[in-house]
């Protein structure tokens, strides 16, 4: 979290955002906070400074899609080691007029030339060890961040992208304080950041990490934003910028006098000016379930977060008993986790056919699964997947697990015409690539990491594996949910595969065990990805491993937190729940036009 005194319009003018207070501001808002209830529109993002823009944007009469590019673009300077415009992700719109659901796939895209041995080593036939194959020119895929905004602005937006990347430039260059995730996000990439001298220059300052409290430039990112205003995104695509980055990932920019040692050689990769310039957006029709008397929208192929979450819930709904305990609920969430995860590996990949996306997220199929389910004991895990050419509780005899990444960032916002955007978006490991185009200021994904490095299906085909222009699966589920036809709730949020149960988590938190939404998001959280031992934060462990261990259910060591989740409530009379983590990753920050006194 990057912390801001005030959502007021003297703090935002501060950062050279023209505000005018407005009558809540005037007589003394609350504080920015994780949570905001009020009226006329809400963003929740990770940061404070984000948040803050989106807002001004809502508040000078722009819509969700001008807030929320707005508030990526900041997002690129503030969490530039979550995402940027080095990067790519899925943006899920409702459309409030027209009442529907739309999404871009702004994925990256692997080179004309990549094989399935993209991430073998020709020396020895092996799979390269993630580090090496990470810190490279080999993990870098097409970034499709700037392509989703420019057309969501033109699509769906009233401003035009140049507008939506002014407050990013003007944070960018007068700089925004260092707190301690920040720092600490810092020292965890010290090693891989000190190969490359475009990257120790901005965030290796005197070769360490800057102090917490310190102000943090980026010239370099605020020129960009400012030339891709001018110009447009040709510049980024085939232009002076597509020229640097293509150099950057085939002649990686070490630096003659590292700082650090690093284990691995850094490889160059293959990524050309040309896939830059065939980068092409998709427009896939969301994932569409049901789930009590809610339906849910999320993100299709190449991600696997809608099909993962779709299947999960239908699992739960024909499975649980109605004299459920939490308990009971919580051992479903677990198996139905499992079994979506085995599934998913399995079946889904950027190729997956749409007949079968369709069954994986239909009822029946929900039905075969859930018989797998024993209320009274957990299956010995790994499960197999579930056998699609077949009827029943037949298994398939393959499949295995697999994991993905560990950052992203997720943003939501939603308007006072009722149109929403859930965005998650990413350059894949936090630091993504580790090094920063020089001259240019933003960090390179490491999203071809995504793919299986080798197959993992045994016998069966790998749905993930490299390919010519193919775009990795990806974990990224953001998720709006409509009951009786109008927005009931908007979430989603950073994790890698932990996404996928972090929005799963919180949905049940909310509809099944009756928590309000800021409950449901402070709850302690646990993952089960279809892997021997769950991974869970010690406060669900404490509260609830032993009841569960009782069942049978094995836990793995714990992890000090799950996911990063941003979300927004839609309640009577127009108004709004928004809410951010308390405290994950810093803490998050809420916030709406007219708050609720």
């Amino acid at each position: 979290m990057r912390f801001l005194p005030a959502l007021t319009a003297l703090s935002l003018t501060t950062l050279g955002v023209a505000v005018a207070a407005s009558p809540a501001s005037a007589g003394g808002a609350p504080a920015p906070g994780p949570t905001a209830t009020g009226y006329g529109g809400a963003v929740a993002t990770v940061d404070a400074t984000a948040t803050a823009v989106g807002l001004d944007v809502l508040r000078h009469g722009g819509n969700a899609v001008d807030a929320a590019i707005a508030a990526a673009a900041t997002l690129g300077v503030t969490e530039p080691f979550s995402a940027g415009i080095g990067g790519g992700g899925f943006f899920v719109y409702y459309d409030a007029k027209r009442r529907s659901v739309s999404t871009i796939d702004g994925r990256e895209t692997g080179p004309a030339t990549m094989t399935e041995k993209h991430f073998i080593d020709p020396v020895d036939g092996l799979p390269y060890d993630f580090a090496e194959a990470r810190v490279s020119g080999l993990s870098v895929g097409a970034p499709g961040t700037l392509a989703t905004w420019e057309t969501a602005a033109r699509k769906w937006g009233t401003r035009s992208l140049a507008a939506g990347l002014r407050p990013a430039a003007t944070v960018a260059e007068r700089g925004f304080p260092v707190d301690a995730t920040f720092r600490q996000q810092v020292a965890d990439n010290a090693a891989a950041f000190g190969q490359f001298d475009s990257t120790r220059e901005i965030y290796l300052p005197g070769g360490a990490p800057p102090a917490v409290g310190t102000t943090l430039r980026n010239p370099d990112l605020a020129a960009t934003y400012r030339l891709i205003a001018r110009k447009g995104t040709d510049v980024f695509y085939r232009g002076a910028i597509a020229d640097d980055l293509v150099e950057t990932v085939q002649h990686p920019p070490v630096s003659a006098d590292p700082a650090g040692v690093w284990a691995y050689p850094i490889r160059p990769g293959t990524l050309t000016k040309g896939d830059l310039a065939r980068y092409s957006l998709r427009f896939p029709s969301p994932t569409k379930s049901d789930f009590r008397d809610l339906t849910i929208y999320g993100m299709n192929t190449p991600s696997s977060g809608g099909i993962a979450v779709s299947e999960a819930l239908n699992i739960i709904e024909k499975g649980l008993p109605a004299s459920a305990t939490t308990i009971d609920k919580l051992h479903y969430y677990l198996e139905a986790s499992a079994l979506s995860f085995a599934d998913r590996n399995r079946y889904v990949g950027a190729d997956t056919p749409r007949q079968t996306v369709q069954k994986l997220i239909s009822d029946r199929w929900a039905a075969q699964r859930a018989c797998r389910i024993d209320p009274g004991k957990a299956l010995v895990k790994p499960v197999p997947p579930g056998d699609i050419t077949a009827a029943g509780c037949t298994p398939a005899t393959v499949g295995g697990p697999t994991e993905q990444g560990q950052s992203t960032t997720n943003l939501t916002v939603a308007d006072r015409w009722g149109n929403i955007v859930e965005y998650t978006f990413t350059i894949e490991q936090t630091g993504g690539n580790a090094m920063v185009v020089p001259g240019r200021g933003f960090l390179l994904n490491n999203e071809l990491t995504d793919f299986n490095f080798a197959p993992t299906q045994g016998s069966a085909a790998d749905p993930n594996l490299p390919g010519p222009g193919k775009r990795p699966r990806s974990s990224m589920s953001p998720t709006i949910v409509l009951k009786d036809g109008t927005p009931f709730l908007a979430l989603g949020s950073p994790g890698g595969a932990t996404i996928i149960t972090t929005v799963l988590q919180i949905l049940l938190n909310r509809v099944e065990l009756g928590m309000s939404l800021p409950a449901a998001m402070a709850a302690p959280r646990a993952s089960q990805r279809n892997s021997a031992g769950i991974q869970a934060e010690p406060a669900f462990r404490t509260r609830y491993g032993p009841a569960l261990t009782a069942l049978g259910h094995t836990f793995g060591p714990d992890v000090a937190e799950l996911g990063a989740a941003t979300a927004i409530e839609f309640t009577r009379g127009g108004g709004l729940i928004a809410a951010a983590e308390p405290s994950r990753r810093g803490g998050g920050t809420a916030a709406v036009v007219r708050p609720r006194r």
